[in-house]
């Protein structure tokens, strides 16, 4: 990012599962002034290593937070607010949706290098992931913000997710898509429906889980398959099958 006008990264701490907010945002250094040790004109790097605190949502014990940053499983808007106020900035405010309670510490990364041929201001919406497999369960909201420098070259932001992107092509402005519906914290016990498959006899609607209403990177294992390799993916939902096709077990790994 040298040569662009971003001069801090704010993260602001979703709230619990029945959206109740409890936040922790860093300040931006003063407008005009880069931090200590930086250079004018370039970014301050974000240290998703270094949060202020270790303690992750909805109150679970640390002992299960502390993995890698890495990409929320899905963005589900994008916002730019503009002040005038100390010399004028925008404010880039993004929601998405990680896999449980387990991650913490969400933040806006830049990618973008310089100013972009498109425009196009590109971020990474990351969090703190479990530093293992995390059991199913419903979808938590969580939310960033990226202060950015008045005149800065920016036409648009787009912010990338696990498994998906939002473009907002105009400041100040809004995008937003839905969230997928199935999050899979009801699956176990229901039967899988692959792509082009036909549901089993019996199946209905309420017992069934269709692979098509699941958008992410999807691990299925059938009691036949074997498992070549266990790499930790936690944007990645494993789903255990039984010989009569229902899952029986499931996790983000």
């Amino acid at each position: 990012m040298t040569q662009s006008k971003l001069f801090a990264l704010a993260s602001v701490i979703a709230a619990g599962l029945l959206g109740s907010a409890s936040q922790a945002q860093q300040q931006p250094p003063a407008a005009g002034g880069p931090p200590p040790g930086q250079q004018q004109g370039q970014p301050q790097s974000p240290q998703p290593g270094q949060p202020p605190g270790n303690t992750p949502y909805g109150g679970e014990p640390a002992g299960n937070v502390g993995g890698p940053p890495e990409p929320v499983v899905f963005v589900t808007s994008v916002e730019v607010l503009r002040s005038d106020r100390n010399g004028g900035f925008d404010v880039v405010r993004v929601r998405g949706v990680v896999t449980g309670s387990s991650w913490s510490q969400p933040h806006l990364l830049p990618i973008t290098q310089g100013a972009p041929r498109d425009g196009m201001l590109d971020l990474i919406f990351q969090a703190s992931a479990p530093a293992g497999a995390a059991a199913l369960g419903p979808f938590m909201p969580v939310e960033a913000i990226l202060p950015v420098e008045t005149g800065h070259p920016y036409k648009g932001v787009r912010v990338r997710g696990g498994n998906n992107a939002i473009s907002l092509k105009a400041i100040p402005g809004y995008a937003e898509t839905a969230a997928p519906k199935e999050d899979c914290a009801k699956c176990i016990g229901k039967f899988f429906v692959a792509k082009g498959a036909n549901p089993p006899a019996g199946a209905t609607a309420d017992n069934t889980v269709r692979e098509a209403d699941l958008p992410y990177t999807l691990r299925i294992i059938k009691p036949t398959d074997g498992i070549p390799s266990y790499a930790l993916d936690p944007n990645r939902l494993t789903l255990l099958l039984s010989e009569d096709g229902r899952i029986v077990d499931g996790a983000w790994d």
